[in-house]
């Protein structure tokens, strides 16, 4: 339709053309035909000479195709690309600072771990020189399960010193290409978070590694323990404010894989040794011990008996490191372990708090940073059997190496982890009575409550002004508080000043121990809090709208500041059939609420099926009743 009125349109335009010079652009070609000019209406003669305009200055252009999904894009302005990436960046920053400073604080993690550059370099040099086919089957054989996938736990016995002689180097070698990485962002994201937690005067410099391995805790360490200088550069072991590391770890073969990694390294100043066992003389004393990290990261897993975990965990108490962390993997049992073991470490903690002969020690006791907010017993474990497993994951992105050796498509992998970290001394307490209740309201308003407290403002002078008679003297008010906000409303604090106090009330925050559930008009939270309790938190929209903004922000394994508007409940774990329903802690089993006397599609398909089954049988013995007495 639109093609023929435009060839109509150009046919009639060129006939004018030669007939009414007076509009048309060809005015002297017309000048020579004979014809004379038509009387045409005004209306037409503007509508010709337009399509005439348009048509001569039409260029027959095709559209261009639109972009597929994907496919790349040639920036014609560098500049513009820039500006749109620090929109981008910019956006996710204001997005960031919608919530309140204490959720911040209570949220900060350390993201999606990537490996450092040096390291990759390392494991893909050793790779280099091992045989591909035969890495991805002794991968396979050490690390992976049909029915489970990869694991990233090893615990390799060999019958004799030859076979292990013979298979170390092949085993050392598929552990560095498959278990280090997840193990290094495990190790990083805990003690990125125990950094966070005791801030910049936790100046580490010394680290104790029990089951060093192929080295994941030295590169972890060396890579979070960054001099400031370095901080924003990309981390390396020439670059780390740590001075001394000792591995410990009798596995020799993964040993020798760690200082192979180490051999065209540059990591600077840095001691590093490796033993067999810790000696006596390797003993810190307790004045010189602040500086020292304690390590043990999945080794807790690879003891066989409850005595020689006790004895290692004592090992690593009396080595006089101030900070101990464990780590072992997420199941029940090393979830176990890790319980074990803290109540052990708070146990010696309470032993020196209440012996006469440590009463001149400057530190005494023991208190755990992360991530239990108090110091008493653990509300997951009962000391018997583990049911639910208090543990986080940690998104790792893969490097090449890794998908290769696999041979996994996806970029990045998860792993799960349950550690605790202890230092030696008092829990912080909070700010003494007087200034309490100001303290506590620090740090506790974003964006978004500064948004509702202006809203608040300006809808209240609204109503104000109403009241008011004299038209000029709203007007002048109006405009002198138009660009003047309120100091309560935003209140000039010192983030330095606001993260000193944050962190020191963090040690009495709730953390979140499963996923929040997030519902339209309220954010039920499952928290671990300083009662040694699984409370549960509803925090509503008419709580108001930062501390629901937060709320819904939040995600596993925060620490969250806001107190709950009512009061919270307490969850328990079931022990016995017929108990209480719906106090339970995780998720309820399938048909738990259901009433007594409800009907089960599945108890009446089984029914269905068994009573087929027994008219069946019924008749199989009427034939052969029948066969019989013929």
């Amino acid at each position: 339709m639109l093609r023929g009125t435009s060839a109509t349109l150009r046919i009639l335009a060129h006939s004018i053309r030669y007939v009414n010079p007076s509009f048309s652009t060809s005015a002297v070609a017309a000048s020579t035909q004979p014809n004379a000019a038509l009387d045409l209406d005004p209306t037409l003669k503007a509508l010709l000479q337009d399509a005439d305009i348009s048509l001569t200055s039409h260029k027959h252009v095709m559209e261009k195709r639109p972009l597929r999904e994907l496919e790349p894009v040639a920036i014609e302005h560098p500049e513009e690309a820039a500006d749109a990436e620090d929109f981008v960046e910019d956006h996710s920053e204001r997005g960031e600072h919608r919530k309140s400073p204490a959720a911040r604080f209570g949220s900060k993690k350390i993201g999606s771990v990537v490996m450092p550059t040096e390291l990759q370099k390392s494991i893909t040099a050793l790779i280099d020189a091992s045989d591909k086919v035969q890495l991805h089957s002794d991968a396979t054989r050490l690390f992976f399960d049909e029915s489970e996938g990869w694991d990233h736990s090893y615990d390799v016995k060999y019958r004799s010193h030859k076979q292990g002689a013979r298979h170390s180097d092949r085993d050392g070698t598929a552990f560095a290409s498959v278990v280090l990485p997840a193990h290094y962002s495990a190790i990083c994201a805990v003690l990125h978070h125990v950094k966070h937690r005791l801030g910049p005067q936790w100046n580490v410099q010394r680290v104790i590694d029990w089951g060093s391995g192929a080295g994941s805790g030295l590169w972890a360490s060396m890579n979070i323990f960054q001099k400031p200088s370095s901080a924003s550069e990309e981390p390396r072991l020439s670059t780390s404010n740590i001075s001394t590391y000792l591995g410990i770890d009798k596995r020799d073969g993964l040993v020798a894989i760690g200082k192979r990694l180490l051999r065209d390294t540059d990591f600077g100043t840095l001691s590093a040794t490796w033993q067999r066992s810790f000696r006596e003389d390797d003993i810190i004393k307790r004045t010189e011990g602040h500086d020292t990290l304690a390590l043990s990261a999945f080794m807790l897993s690879t003891l066989q008996t409850p005595l020689a975990r006790k004895k290692f965990v004592k090992e690593l108490w009396e080595s006089g490191a101030y900070t101990i962390v464990l780590i072992d993997h997420k199941t029940k049992a090393g979830f176990q372990n890790i319980a074990e073991a803290r109540e052990y470490l708070l146990e010696m903690g309470r032993k020196e708090l209440n012996d006469p002969e440590t009463s001149d020690w400057l530190v005494r006791g023991a208190h755990v940073v992360a991530p239990c907010p108090h110091d008493g017993s653990c509300p997951l474990y009962s000391g018997k059997s583990v049911s639910l497993v208090c543990g986080f994951s940690q998104r790792l992105q893969r490097p090449s190496f890794v998908r290769l050796t696999k041979h996994a498509r996806e970029g990045h992998e998860d792993i799960e982890y349950s550690y605790v970290a202890i230092q030696r001394g008092p829990r912080p307490s909070t700010v003494g009575e007087g200034v309490s209740t100001q303290a506590r309201s620090v740090g506790r308003i974003g964006a978004v409550g500064r948004e509702e407290a202006e809203h608040i403002r300006l809808k209240e002078e609204k109503v104000a002004k109403e009241l008011v008679l004299d038209a000029d003297y709203v007007e002048t008010r109006h405009e002198a508080e138009a660009n003047h906000i309120p100091a309560e409303i935003f209140p000039a604090e010192n983030s330095e000043e606001v993260e000193a106090a944050l962190r020191n009330e963090a040690f009495h925050w709730p953390r979140l121990v499963f996923p929040p559930l997030k519902k339209s008009g309220h954010i039920i939270i499952d928290a671990c809090t300083a009662e040694c309790k699984i409370m549960r938190l509803t925090i509503p929209k008419s709580q108001g709208k930062q501390p629901f903004y937060d709320a819904r922000k939040s995600s596993w394994g925060d620490i969250f500041p806001h107190p709950p508007k009512n009061r919270p409940q307490e969850r328990l774990q079931s022990t016995r059939e017929g108990g209480s329903k719906g106090d339970d802690i995780g998720k309820r089993a399938k048909g738990r609420d259901r009433r007594k006397g409800e009907k089960s599609y599945l108890k009446v398909e089984e029914a269905l099926k068994e009573r087929k089954r027994a008219s069946r049988r019924d008749r199989a013995e009427g034939r052969l009743a029948l066969l019989a007495e013929q």
